[in-house]
């Protein structure tokens, strides 16, 4: 049994807002569905909220990244008696989660993100490739409704053809401000991302397909021939199947694909 935390003040500049809801705690723990054995990371553990479910489903093993060094000593002391729970302290956005596998089995990463870096981490972990078996996030419920929505609607853009093109993206509930202290100003999501053994359109060049993901969305309201205008011309788009009078938030991810390899054919032509 875990020691009771002390007393600490959110800090702003963290985006610190820490869970207190004890159905939303056992709600996340059950989606997460951890298992002794698991390679269990969590990402901001905070006051230890889902700490303490983790390490006991784990048969208490658990790995933390904590970015306030002011917590660190109360999670130290709040799980002392859990000999396989070690705290990391660092910022996970330059954390190399590929080193922290090492051999051993891909990592399950779990994790209240504040909303101010969650994207980018997001982006971060993506690139970790198969370092990464899952992942279970409490994110602002817009930034999962970007990560989770599908194409022709207002929310699909840039991170949903990303997150996509990587991983099986679940909504999986929302959670209401009031199981925060303190509380957020708006509703927050819990969402699994599950990386792709391999992508269901492979890119031959992902880096060249996120620049034209990138430049398509540059501008929401322009068709596609305005905004690739010197990457892609409207003839080639067509000879594609792809209307170039189309605008970028109806192209699903096989389609940004399908021009990223066609200019990557080109980029290798002589």
């Amino acid at each position: 049994m875990a020691s009771r935390p002390p007393v600490h003040r959110a800090r702003k500049r963290f985006g610190q807002n820490f869970l207190r809801d004890p159905g939303i705690i056992s709600r996340i723990v059950r989606a997460i569905a951890p298992r002794p054995g698991d390679r269990l990371v969590e990402i901001g553990p905070g006051q230890g909220a889902l700490t303490e479910p983790l390490l006991e489903a784990t048969g208490g093993h658990l790995e933390v990244i904590e970015l306030d060094r002011d917590l660190i000593p109360g999670l130290r002391v709040q799980f002392f008696n859990y000999p396989g729970f070690v705290v990391h302290e660092g910022d996970a956005l330059k954390f190399d989660f590929r080193e922290l596998r090492s051999d051993g089995e891909p990592l399950r990463v779990v994790g209240n993100l504040p909303y101010n870096i969650s994207t980018p981490l997001i982006g971060h972990l993506l690139e970790a490739g198969d370092a990464i078996a899952d992942m279970h996030f409490m994110l602002q419920k817009e930034v999962v409704d970007r990560l989770a929505a599908e194409p022709g609607g207002a929310d699909w853009g840039r991170l949903s053809v990303m997150a996509q093109y990587r991983c099986r993206v679940d909504y999986l509930f929302t959670v209401p401000p009031e199981a925060f202290v303190p509380r957020p100003k708006v509703d927050s999501a819990i969402v699994r991302l599950t990386p792709f053994a391999e992508p269901p359109w492979p890119a031959s060049d992902e880096a060249l397909l996120f620049r034209v993901v990138r430049q398509a969305f540059a501008q929401r309201r322009k068709t596609l021939r305005n905004n690739l205008k010197g990457v892609i011309d409207g003839d080639a788009l067509a000879a594609l199947d792809i209307d170039p009078a189309r605008r970028p938030q109806t192209l699903g991810v096989e389609e940004f694909v399908r021009i990223a390899n066609h200019l990557a054919i080109e980029e290798e032509a002589p």
